[in-house]
């Protein structure tokens, strides 16, 4: 719970500088996986390695969701047999999986990626397009490339600057 407020602190009191999109990979065809190319935004955040280790986990929980086998052929069959109201009581192994991969994303923010200024947001949340990385600015740390993304910040819900008391 106190990481979760971290990461709400982090939204308010700090500036969205930019955002990095990683694009889904179709090169071995429409399943849903994404690039583990390196973005060069990221170089002086966050290294190289754990980014791809992210990337390929998030992949393979993927490929775990779409799998089909025995449990996912009789939750077809009950669906069918049920017109489709099983789905109230029960969730299904891909939600299942969703869930998984969402806990793991926030995880990530809290162990890895927030301590950065990087926050990854779950690709649900942009239609199984891309990962969504924001690189926040710390509002303190006054350098001189703060005052060129303030703009960006109106869109991003900050409502308004919050000073830290620590």
């Amino acid at each position: 719970m106190a990481e979760m407020h971290n990461l709400q602190e982090m939204r308010r009191s700090a500036s969205l500088a930019t955002k990095v999109f990683i694009q889904r990979d179709y090169s071995e065809g429409t399943m849903c996986q994404f690039q583990t190319k390196f973005p060069p935004e990221l170089d002086s955040r966050i290294e190289k390695q754990l980014f791809e280790e992210t990337v390929k986990t998030l992949n393979m929980y993927y490929i775990e969701a779409e799998k089909i086998g025995g449990s996912s052929y009789l939750e077809g069959c009950l669906a069918c047999a049920t017109a489709y109201f099983i789905f109230l009581c029960m969730e299904t192994h891909y939600e299942k999986v969703l869930k998984k991969i969402s806990k793991y994303i926030q995880e990530q923010n809290e162990k890895i990626y927030a301590p950065r200024g990087l926050l990854i947001t779950d690709p649900v949340e942009r239609g199984m397009r891309v990962i969504e990385i924001s690189i926040y600015e710390d509002r303190c740390s006054s350098g001189s490339s703060s005052s060129g993304s303030s703009s960006s910040t109106s869109s991003a819900g900050g409502g308004g600057v919050a000073s830290r008391a620590r």
